[in-house]
């Protein structure tokens, strides 16, 4: 039995010593120039000019529930209309109250004013 998990054993031994041998590969050989520049706390060409910790508009959050609410609907409609013939009437109900659930989601994020941009 455990003889069947032997390539896998094999195959994890060997990528995480090729993947840790090429990061200490790349530590070794790479050029230590440090300077201002590289040291600075942002690489991105100024300084920070507000607090990190500054609160977020809520518009934020309810696109990234917007997004996520759009991306489950497609992640489980794909796969539920390959095989609804199969599932009968008792898939299609199961996929009417999973979709009327994504449609109340909506319907928040549209009264919240998620989808109006200034």
């Amino acid at each position: 039995m455990l003889e069947n998990y032997l390539p896998i054993l094999i195959f994890l031994m060997v990528g995480v010593g090729l993947g840790a041998g090429l990061m200490l590969v790349g530590f070794v050989i790479s050029p230590k120039r440090p300077d201002s520049e590289k040291l600075s706390a942002y690489e991105c060409g100024f300084e920070a000019f507000e607090d990190s910790r500054a609160s977020f508009n809520v518009r934020y959050y309810l696109v990234a529930i917007l997004f996520i609410l759009f991306d489950l609907e497609i992640a489980f409609l794909f796969p539920w209309a390959v095989v609804m013939d199969k599932l009968g009437w008792f898939g299609m109900a199961a996929m009417t109250v999973f979709l009327g659930i994504l449609v109340v989601g909506f319907i928040y994020e549209w009264k919240k004013g998620a989808l109006e941009w200034e």
